[in-house]
């Protein structure tokens, strides 16, 4: 069974990597008194959660001054609890407090990940709606973190800055291109013509 955690009043909040791009690793870590806590997401996650994240900000009155840049890079020791599988987000106005929910990933006894929801409503795959109610499973952990906007602010702009830190797109496919080249399935594999 995986831990589960509860910062409901985080006083630092960032995203991170560990390794060069193609074979980068993202983390996200929390503190809140003397408990940290570091979870693994992919770079979708991180560009999924920096835009719902700016899309709540953008209905809320501008927040304070966010955190200086040298003060979000990851600390050690960074070695993740369990790895992200979805993540629920929303505001509380009495606590004037983005909260995001994270979900551990759930494996399957064959090896895939579970589809707990075979509907396509229209969501981001990424993100569930919060339900009232809503209990996770007993053998799933859970972390809960409450973010103020300033704090909402600079992981934002921080998981942009990551997710554009990353292997350059190609103009044709959209797909990463590696140093070592680019085999453009919109080219069938060949190269363009010289001009």
């Amino acid at each position: 069974m995986s831990l589960s955690f509860d910062l409901s009043e985080v006083e630092w909040v960032t995203v991170g990597t560990v390794g060069e791009p193609g074979q980068r690793t993202f983390y996200l870590q929390a503190r809140q008194g003397d408990q940290q806590l570091t979870l693994k997401l992919e770079k979708q996650q991180v560009a999924a959660l920096a835009q719902f994240i700016g899309e709540i900000l953008s209905d809320l009155p501008a927040s304070e001054s966010a955190p200086a840049d040298d003060d979000l890079e990851l600390t050690e020791p960074v070695s993740a609890e369990w790895a992200v599988g979805s993540i629920q987000l929303a505001y509380d106005s009495d606590a004037d407090r983005i909260f995001l929910v994270a979900e551990e990933v759930v494996i399957e006894e064959g090896g895939g990940e579970e589809d707990e929801d075979d509907d396509d409503d229209g969501l981001d795959p990424l993100f569930e709606p919060s339900v009232p109610g809503f209990e996770p499973p007993q053998d799933q952990g859970v972390a809960r973190l409450g973010l103020s906007r300033a704090q909402a602010a600079a992981l934002v702009r921080r998981g942009w800055d990551l997710v554009r830190a990353g292997r350059p797109a190609c103009p044709l496919c959209g797909n990463p291109m590696d140093p070592e080249g680019h085999s453009c399935p919109r080219t069938n594999g060949h190269r363009p013509h010289a001009r």
